[in-house]
């Protein structure tokens, strides 16, 4: 499913539509950064409330299709920045992480 039509069937503010047409192909949950770098597979939803530059790094080079920003958490003026100039999208959701990786899980599945 393409990132922009998840958002849009899940509800989720989009703050950054870097790149609308990325495939997300799952969902991968975590918010210690080294470990998405190492483990989140390429073209997930990265569900997490780190919403600063480094996240936008991390999905720059983990290839994530969509980083989704929970429990109503915003992304900071910098990271907005970097995922604009990237093409990385940034969507938001007000429901706790758990909830909001499910609700990704059932639609994609």
């Amino acid at each position: 499913m393409k990132a922009k039509e998840l958002a849009q069937k899940l509800g989720l503010n989009i703050s950054v539509d870097g790149a609308p047409e990325n495939e997300i192909t799952t969902v991968y949950s975590c918010d210690l950064l080294s470990v998405v770098m190492g483990k989140a597979p390429a073209g997930c939803a990265w569900v997490t409330v780190m919403g600063n530059m480094n996240s936008v790094a991390v999905a720059s080079l983990a290839e994530i299709g969509a980083i989704v920003l929970a429990d109503g958490v915003k992304p900071d003026e910098n990271a907005v920045k970097r995922a604009e100039e990237n093409g990385i999208n940034i969507y938001l959701s007000q429901k706790p992480v758990f909830d909001t990786a499910l609700e990704i899980y059932k639609e994609i599945n």
